[in-house]
């Protein structure tokens, strides 16, 4: 197999090659389309917020900043309660920006760590009302099975705090949630580098979102590029079955 030639993973019954995902939420306008040239991700997120009785945009970038072969998928991160994100998810579909939503709840304006219990039951809501709900939570198995259950079309569990670059801190917890899922697993929050995406796609993840390691790089479209590589890179490591500590164990000949 040729990577990303016959490797395609699917969210929703829609294909991408590319198993970067960029969130875009204050990055240059200027330089958004050669950045994502750069990163060859097939679809970002961007956060929204509400404005009277419809979304705006966080930053002043608009999905129209995207390219046309680009999955925009709006986010809801700000919002502190379920009935806030539902209210913005459908304020964002009215308008015509997308029924894809990144759903975000999070009480705290600090750490923005993920309330389990009021995105469940936002999910739940804006599944049966035909929305294509990706959640952002924490790294835990029985959240991410609940989710799964109530028809969510991916499941996103942090790596480490959003912001924090600290990688896969919950890297267990993931792999639990990997072995259990049957929909794409993608590692939101923490990845700070790019061995850190390698890492993440090494234990068996679909994708990556990548968004504070990219915007803070003094030289974004070269860390985009970088990032790139390292998923394809973490991706064919997965396929070739690249794990050393298992050939180790097989031979215990081999020091340690």
């Amino acid at each position: 197999m040729t990577l990303n030639q016959n490797d395609d993973f699917y969210i929703a019954e829609k294909a991408f090659k590319s198993r970067l995902i960029v969130e875009i939420t204050g990055f240059d306008q200027t330089m958004l389309t050669n950045l994502l040239n750069a990163s060859q991700s097939e679809i970002v997120t961007h956060t929204q917020i509400q404005s009277l009785d419809k979304p705006k945009s966080k930053d002043g970038l608009h999905c129209e900043n995207v390219p046309n072969h680009i999955t925009y998928i709006p986010n809801t991160h700000g919002c502190k309660t379920a009935d806030e994100a539902v209210a913005l998810a459908r304020l964002i579909r009215k308008a015509g920006l997308s029924d894809w939503i990144k759903l975000e709840v999070s009480p705290y304006n600090t750490h923005y760590m993920s309330d389990g219990v009021e995105t469940l039951k936002a999910a739940d809501i804006l599944v049966k009302e035909g929305f294509k709900v990706l959640p952002y939570i924490h790294a835990d198995p029985v959240l991410a099975k609940r989710l799964q259950e109530v028809g969510c079309s991916t499941v996103m569990p942090l790596g480490s705090p959003i912001g924090s670059g600290k990688g896969l801190i919950t890297k267990e917890f993931i792999e639990m949630i990997i072995e259990e899922a049957n929909v794409p697993v993608i590692v939101d929050a923490g990845i700070g580098k790019p061995s850190h995406a390698t890492e993440a796609m090494q234990i068996g993840a679909d994708a990556v979102i990548v968004h504070t390691a990219i915007i803070y790089a003094e030289n974004p479209i070269l860390q985009a590029q970088a990032f790139k590589t390292a998923v394809q890179a973490g991706r064919a490591s997965f396929l070739a079955k690249g794990d050393y500590s298992k050939y180790k164990e097989n031979n215990p000949k081999i020091s340690t």
